[in-house]
């Protein structure tokens, strides 16, 4: 009897002993030792898939959500280590910035008057207007405004002149050693030939301490 036909007789029977399975038998599992092999391979075979699917997803999958966090924890060392190492290379340049800052603020500071220097501002801005051929109709200062590292002090002003005066006393005062902003202007006319400006000036002094 040649090879091919003793395998062709072993198929043929297990395709009778499947036939001649009572599938019923499934449920005696004490009957496991007279079931076909193929019964058994196929039970084999399910009991397997369903560990591989039972260790899936009650330990892999929490495996891989642990895997997914981590790896974005690490990500975020990283990247900020990058940072830092970048920050620490360049510490001393930051600190030279930080230094020409300081003396730039300093300088911007002793721009600002102290409260004594107010009347030697008001002074200049006289000297300005006057020299611009303006004539000053008002000049008053207002309340201080505080703000969070100065204080604003606002000096109202109405001069007479014409459009070229105007022009002259503002380039003037936008000139003067120490910080001062002008705003709020309105001109209109004074008495037919003249004209009527008012403005704001704004001058600043550092906030003290106590203050």
């Amino acid at each position: 009897m040649s090879a091919i036909e003793t395998y062709k007789k072993k198929i043929q029977r297990l395709v009778d002993e499947l036939k001649n399975f009572d599938w019923n038998d499934l449920q005696d599992i004490e009957s496991i030792g007279v079931w076909p092999a193929p019964v058994k391979f196929l039970l084999i075979t399910v009991v397997f898939c369903a560990c591989l699917g039972g260790s899936y997803w009650f330990h892999i999958k929490n495996l891989q959500s642990t895997l997914a966090t981590v790896t974005q924890e690490e990500n975020t060392l990283r990247n900020e280590l990058e940072t830092k190492a970048v920050l620490a290379a360049n510490l001393e340049a930051y600190r030279q910035q930080l230094a020409d800052m300081e003396d730039s603020f300093g300088a911007l500071l002793r721009q600002l008057p102290g409260e004594t220097e107010v009347p030697g501002l008001v002074d200049d801005i006289t000297v300005q207007g006057v020299g611009s051929g303006l004539e000053f109709s008002t000049m008053r200062l207002e309340a201080e405004v505080q703000q969070e590292f100065y204080i604003e002090l606002p000096i109202r002003i109405s001069v007479v002149g014409d459009y070229h005066d105007f022009g002259a006393f503002v380039s003037g005062v936008a000139s003067l050693s120490r910080i001062v902003t002008l705003h709020d202007f309105s001109i209109k006319n004074s008495d037919g030939t003249d004209l009527l400006m008012d403005i704001t000036a704004r001058t600043y002094r550092y906030k003290s301490d106590e203050e």
